[in-house]
C-alpha cells in the first residue's frame, strides 16, 4: 500500500510569485496548500493537518513570528520552516529560539526549497535507507572475512566497527537488521574467545612482542606521555564501562574536547581486583603479591583493591624515574563526588597526577541482578546505554572532566574491564573451597560440563598469578556463558540469567576505550 502524500502549507504574502516553487515541489510528490496571509493559514491549521508548513516571517496584518506563535498553540509538533528578507542575526536568533525546523533567506530557489523539505519529512526514511543499504553490503563483507587471519589490531577495530553498526541501526530506526547483526556478533564473539586462548599466554609471556596494549600498559603508554615536571593531567576510570557505553557518552564531551580515541585489552580475568590494580600498578598479580605480599595476602578479593592510589604513585615514580604528586580519589557515591570535585581545582592547581575511579556503572551493573526495579529499567544492552548516558549527563564524573577542560588541562578517560548480557549457564564441578564468581573459578578438582565454554588450565603462570595459591585449576567463561553448580542449578539459572556480568574472556569485557580529550 503506497504511503499517504505528504501535505505542505506554504504561507507567503507573495504566493503569486512563488507559483514556480509550488509546481516543482509539486511535482516531486507533495501535495501543496498555499496562502497569502496569515488568518487564512490558520483557519486551514483548524480544519486539517499538515505535515509540514512554510512561513513567510514578514506579511502584512499578521507577522509570520504572530501566527507561528498561534500555530503551535494549534499543533505544538509540526514542523516550521520560516522564509524571510532579512538577514539580520536577530531575526535568524529570534527564529531559532523560538525552534523553528529551519531559516531559508530569500530570494529562494525551488532546489533549495525541495532540499529543506525532503530532509525535514524524508531524511529519517533516506538515513535509514542508506545504513540499510551500506550495512547489508558490509555484513557480506565481514562474513568473508572470518575465514582471514586476524591479529589482535583486526579483533579490536572489527569489534569496534561492530559496535558502531549497532548504534547506528538503533539511531536510524533499521531495527530489522538487528537480527543478523546479532547473529554476526555471536560468531564473532566466539571465535574471539578462541583467538583470546590461543594467545593469551604469550601476550603476557613476551612484553616486547606483538601483543595488543594490555592493562598493564595504560600508564606507561597513554597516562606517561601527558606527565611532566609542569605538567597537569586528570585520569578518569569509570569502572564496568563497555566500548558501545562509552560511544554514547561521545557527544556530550565532543562540544567540550577533541576526542582521540584508542583500544586496549583488559588482562585476564577481567575483574576490578585484577585489571583495575594492574592499570595502576603496571603490574600482573604475581608481580604486586611478590613487591606488596601483605596488599596481596589471602584470597579475600574484597580488600585487593584497597591501595589502588599507593600503586599508581609508586608507577608514575617509576616511570617518570623521579616523583610526581599523585592525587587519588575513589567515587562510590554521590556524596563522596561532590566531595572529590570539591577538591578537585585544588589538585588541578598544581603540576602532577590526578587520578578519579568512579564505581556507579559497575554497581549498577551488579545491582540489576539483584534489584528487580534496575531489572526492568536495564534489561538489554539499549536499556543499560541509555541509563549510563543518563547517570554520566548528571554525574560529577563529567563535571569534574568538563573542569578539567575549562582549565585547559588535559583529561585521558578509560576504564578496567566491559560486561557481557549472560545467557547460557554452565555446570561447574568443584569442591567448597572454590570462588564463587559467576565468570571465574579458581579451586581443586575443577572442571566444567562444557569445556568449549572455558578457558582451562592448572598453570597459574598463563595468568601470571602468584604461585603457591592453594587452587590448582583455574576456569574462565567464554562468550557469555556464566558458571553455576549441580547442587543449585535452577537456583543459579532463574537468578543470574540475563544479567550482565564481567571477570570472563569476550570482546565486551576485553576490548576497552581509551580516549584523550584535549580542550576545545
Amino acid at each position: 500500500m503506497p504511503a499517504p502524500t505528504k501535505r505542505l502549507l506554504w504561507v507567503d504574502d507573495e504566493i503569486d510569485l512563488l507559483r514556480p516553487h509550488l509546481l516543482f515541489v509539486q511535482g516531486r510528490g507533495y501535495h501543496v496548500d498555499a496562502v497569502s496571509n496569515g488568518d487564512d493559514a490558520l483557519e486551514l491549521l483548524r480544519l486539517a493537518t499538515y505535515d509540514l508548513v512554510l512561513l513567510d516571517e514578514q506579511m502584512p496584518g499578521r507577522s509570520g513570528m504572530e501566527v507561528f506563535d498561534e500555530l503551535r498553540r494549534l499543533d505544538p509538533r509540526v514542523p516550521v520552516v520560516m522564509v524571510t528578507k532579512s538577514e539580520e542575526d536577530r531575526t535568524m536568533t529570534e527564529a531559532i529560539g523560538r525552534r523553528v525546523a529551519d531559516y531559508l533567506v530569500k530570494p529562494t530557489s525551488p532546489r533549495q526549497v525541495l532540499s529543506v523539505v525532503t530532509r525535514l519529512l524524508e531524511g529519517e526514511t533516506i538515513q535509514q535507507q542508506l545504513v540499510a543499504r551500506d550495512f547489508t553490503v558490509r555484513f557480506r563483507e565481514l562474513n568473508a572475512l572470518r575465514s582471514v587471519p586476524r591479529g589482535w589490531r583486526e579483533w579490536g577495530e572489527t569489534y569496534s566497527e561492530l559496535v558502531d553498526w549497532e548504534l547506528r541501526l538503533r539511531d536510524a530506526g533499521e531495527t530489522g537488521l538487528l537480527p543478523s547483526l546479532e547473529t554476526l556478533l555471536d560468531d564473532f564473539r566466539r571465535e574471539f574467545g578462541q583467538f583470546v586462548v590461543r594467545n593469551y599466554a604469550a601476550w603476557l609471556d613476551d612484553g616486547d612482542g606483538d601483543r595488543p596494549p594490555l592493562s598493564t600498559d595504560v600508564v606507561p603508554q597513554f597516562l606517561a606521555p601527558l606527565m611532566g615536571e609542569d605538567r597537569t593531567v586528570l585520569f578518569v576510570v569509570i569502572d564496568c564501562l563497555r566500548l558501545d557505553q562509552w560511544r554514547t557518552l561521545l557527544p556530550l564531551l565532543a562540544p567540550y574536547a577533541e576526542v582521540e580515541e584508542a583500544l586496549y585489552y583488559s588482562i585476564l580475568p577481567t575483574a576490578t581486583p585484577f585489571s583495575r590494580n594492574a592499570i595502576f600498578s603496571g603490574w600482573f598479580p604475581e608481580k604486586i603479591a611478590e613487591h606488596y605480599p601483605g596488599w596481596w595476602g589471602g584470597d579475600n578479593e574484597g580488600s585487593l583493591n584497597a591501595f589502588e592510589g599507593e600503586l599508581l604513585e609508586g608507577q608514575v615514580r617509576r616511570v617518570a624515574g623521579r616523583p610526581i604528586p599523585v592525587h587519588y580519589e575513589k567515587i562510590f557515591a554521590s556524596g563522596d563526588g561532590e566531595a572529590a570535585v570539591r577538591r578537585l581545582p585544588g589538585y588541578l592547581s598544581q603540576p602532577g597526577v590526578t587520578a578519579m575511579v568512579f564505581n556507579f556503572v559497575d554497581l549498577l551493573t551488579h545491582g540489576r541482578s539483584e534489584s528487580a526495579v534496575l531489572w526492568e529499567v536495564a534489561r538489554d544492552k539499549e536499556a543499560l546505554r541509555a541509563l549510563t548516558r543518563q547517570w554520566f549527563e548528571r554525574s560529577e564524573a563529567f563535571t569534574a572532566i568538563r573542569e578539567a577542560l575549562r582549565l585547559r588541562i588535559p583529561v585521558l578517560v578509560t576504564t578496567d574491564h566491559g560486561s557481557i548480557h549472560c545467557h547460557r549457564p554452565v555446570t561447574v564441578f568443584a569442591k567448597r573451597d572454590t570462588t564463587q564468581n559467576l565468570r571465574y573459578k579458581f579451586g581443586d578438582d575443577l572442571r566444567a560440563e562444557e569445556p568449549s565454554l572455558a578457558f582451562a588450565t592448572n598453570d597459574e603462570r598463563t595468568l601470571r598469578f602468584p604461585q603457591g595459591r592453594a587452587a590448582t585449576n583455574y576456569l574462565v567463561a567464554l562468550e557469555d556463558a556464566f558458571f553455576v553448580y549441580p547442587t543449585k542449578l535452577r537456583q543459579y539459572q532463574a537468578r543470574y540469567r540475563g544479567s550482565f556480568l564481567h571477570c570472563g574472556i569476550s570482546p565486551e569485557e576485553m576490548v576497552l576505550p581509551i580516549a584523550l580529550l584535549t580542550p576545545r
